[in-house]
């Protein structure tokens, strides 16, 4: 087992020994395809839940275990008035200095992975039937494709994407279009994917779709 582990650190470490008791399964997909709406669907079904995005707005939070952190790091200015992570701030900071974004990710990234654990240990001993990771860099970590056993890729249209996520967050068309070229390509997304959840209809069509594919894990 030891040799098993050996490339990599605790969490993952962690993650391969759970991978023996109980199916894992990663959801990933670009910015504004939906990824939220189909796990909180696959949760409906009985999926155990994970989400990293989630977790990593939870310690970016006011009282966040990573708020004391990052203004150490960055300033009391990346703070907001309300004691959260000042994100807009962050974002334009990060997108050109590559250097602010591997602190940030020093500094965020154990957190995460201690709370992904965590909630993923615990869901395991309510008896769920299988692990759902969300995790929107899944493809672009690396580490995540040698833990899970399924790949579930949410996809739609860029131009639905970047729509969404203007009207989501109040962002501008060149801000997501940004974070678009930041991302894996679409093309790669979808050829490492086990499923591919279509998300440009209605919510009863992606029900459909979501409720397939939880017949299909269940037989994992």
């Amino acid at each position: 087992m030891a040799s098993i582990h050996s490339n990599l650190n605790p969490t993952q470490a962690d993650l391969a020994a759970l991978k023996e008791q109980i199916p894992l399964i990663g959801l990933t997909g670009g910015i504004g395809s939906g990824k939220t709406a189909v796990s909180k669907l696959l949760g409906e079904f009985g999926a155990g839940v994970i989400d990293t995005d989630l977790i990593s707005h939870q310690i970016t939070a006011p009282g966040g275990k990573a708020i004391p952190l990052i203004a150490s790091a960055f300033g009391d200015d990346f703070i907001n008035p309300e004691g959260a992570l000042n994100r807009p701030k962050m974002r334009t900071l990060v997108f050109k200095d590559s250097g602010a974004r591997q602190i940030l990710e020093q500094i965020t990234h154990p957190l995460i992975q201690q709370e992904t654990i965590k909630q993923a240990c615990e869901l395991a001993k309510s008896k769920v039937p299988y692990l759902v990771f969300v995790v929107p860099l899944l493809i672009e970590s690396g580490r995540w494709l040698k833990l899970i056993d399924y790949l579930a890729v949410v996809d739609c249209p860029e131009e639905t994407q970047i729509l969404r996520v203007m009207r989501r967050n109040n962002m501008t068309r060149p801000e997501v279009e940004n974070i678009l070229k930041a991302q894996t390509k679409r093309n790669t997304r979808l050829a490492a994917a086990n499923a591919v959840i279509e998300n440009q209809g209605s919510l009863e069509d992606l029900k459909l779709e979501v409720l397939k594919l939880h017949q299909d894990l269940l037989k994992i």
